[in-house]
């Protein structure tokens, strides 16, 4: 069994599964741009984000290699989980129904995840302890699913925020702004986009006038 520290901080952690939902780009559009192309890819992502050591990545790896079958349905099960987070976050960022099966589905998952999970005393206080099975492709994403539902259970849950770019980037993020008015994912780019769409509409009232 591998054991991995599932707590850093809940600041970084509620970050984790946002940045899932996340690799589905464009995903507020009619057509979402993929980045989990394959198991391989899966891994490289969750190991980025420090959740993995390289040498635990590489014993996915290595598994994946001997069950190739099982790894990419390792990953059609993740990327189905992403979109159930994803439709989740969405609802309660409209302040709509949660969605029954897909609630249902992040539970299934969430009781795998937390079973044999533990708390464990640190410098900060407490944290959870998550133990990931090797032979289980599919526990690789647990910490992301105890990541979700650390975040619908706190007070950052209201924070939640889906980008307002209207060409549908969908991005999600965390509204850590002090009015809590944050509306982009990236002024540089989204916020950027929308300013000069405005002037340019300002400029065509203008000149209408």
């Amino acid at each position: 069994m591998l054991i991995v520290d599932v707590v850093n901080s809940k600041q970084d952690t509620h970050r984790w599964s946002l940045d899932f939902v996340n690799t589905s780009e464009w995903h507020a559009s009619l057509h979402p741009e993929e980045t989990l192309h394959s198991y391989t890819d899966l891994v490289d992502w969750v190991k980025g984000k420090g959740i993995l050591s390289e040498e635990k990545a590489q014993k996915y790896l290595e598994n994946a290699i001997k069950h190739p079958k099982e790894a990419d349905l390792a990953l059609q099960n993740a990327i189905a989980q992403r979109e159930a987070i994803y439709r989740i976050l969405v609802a309660v960022i409209n302040r709509e129904a949660i969605p029954g099966v897909d609630l249902a589905e992040f539970n299934l998952v969430l009781g795998k995840a937390t079973c044999g999970a533990n708390i464990v005393a640190t410098d900060e206080g407490f944290a959870w302890e998550c133990k990931l099975d090797e032979d289980s492709l599919e526990s690789l994403v647990w910490p992301i699913i105890l990541s979700a539902a650390e975040l619908l259970v706190s007070g950052d849950r209201q924070r939640i925020r889906q980008c307002a770019d209207e060409q549908g980037c969908g991005w999600l993020f965390l509204d850590r702004s002090k009015n809590h008015s944050r509306r982009w994912c990236d002024m540089r780019n989204c916020g950027n986009r929308a300013k000069q769409r405005r002037h340019y509409q300002k400029g065509r009232v203008q000149l209408a006038t």
